[in-house]
């Protein structure tokens, strides 16, 4: 599970020449206190993230990988022995993206999120899609800007993957194809200072519940963001403090996250 790459700002760590100011392939670093997305705490303790992007001359397309590691482990249940072991954070995720104009774009995320896969005994298969395996899956999004400071985003995941499916009385596996819609905007703005709210729902048309929620649909992502820059001497590094809300699982949470280049 990853933060939405296209919102980051890079560094460009490639020129091809002095008089080309096109640079095809951006890096960028971020140091978090924990990782949140879309309501959920993908990692409770501190993840050092990285990012790898491919940008045609016209920025229109991008292509990109992100990748978390995380400080500290978490506890998985080894499904043999029954005992908890400790697993870290890993995750390798790719996307792309395409620009049809300044206010609209659409992306395809692939979230490989393979935290404890092997510690609770199960077989890592980095590529497998499988429903029922429990790491891999990929949504399809997309977002408008209303005005100059408001985002709407919709994303949904594709037939099913990582848990999202139903079963039904007949054993059967029904795909939830999970919606996930998100209104954020900027409300405030003073010098390098700006403050943005958010509030984001899911919901599936086809089963009683979602990726996200226990039933068909709830609000889970509400709250706020300020974004600011801490200058030393020369080097400006942007920062940003997240208060999130999932009122379905009653989770409140603070998220640091200083971008290092």
């Amino acid at each position: 599970m990853t933060v939405v790459p296209h919102l980051a700002a890079q560094e460009n760590i490639y020129i091809q020449d002095e008089a080309d100011s096109y640079k095809a392939f951006n890096a960028s670093a971020h140091l978090k206190n924990m990782h949140i997305w879309h309501g959920f705490v993908v990692h409770p303790g501190a993840v050092f993230a990285t990012s790898l992007e491919y940008k045609t001359r016209n920025e229109k397309f991008t292509f990109g990988a992100w990748g978390g590691a995380g400080f500290s482990s978490i506890d998985v249940i080894n499904q043999d022995s029954g005992e908890y072991i400790s697993a870290d954070y890993k995750e390798f995720s790719f996307y792309s993206s395409y620009k049809f104009s300044e206010k609209f774009f659409i992306e395809a995320v692939s979230h490989n999120n393979y935290t404890g896969v092997e510690e609770r005994g199960d077989e890592l298969r980095y590529w497998s899609y499988d429903v029922t395996q429990g790491y891999n899956f990929v949504d399809l999004n997309f977002g408008y800007t209303l005005g100059d400071h408001t985002l709407l985003y919709l994303a949904t995941i594709l037939g099913g993957g990582s848990g999202d499916y139903e079963v039904l009385e007949d054993g059967s596996m029904e795909n939830s194809w999970t919606h996930y819609f998100e209104v954020k905007s900027k409300v405030w703005q003073k010098d390098n200072y700006k403050l943005s709210l958010f509030a984001g729902g899911a919901w599936s048309f086809f089963t009683d519940k979602t990726f996200y929620t226990e039933g068909a649909g709830n609000i889970i992502n509400v709250g706020l963001a300020l974004n600011k820059d801490i200058v030393i001497g020369s080097y400006k590094v942007p920062i940003e403090v997240t208060a999130m809300w999932n009122p379905e699982k009653e989770k409140t949470v603070l998220q640091l996250d200083i971008m290092l280049f």
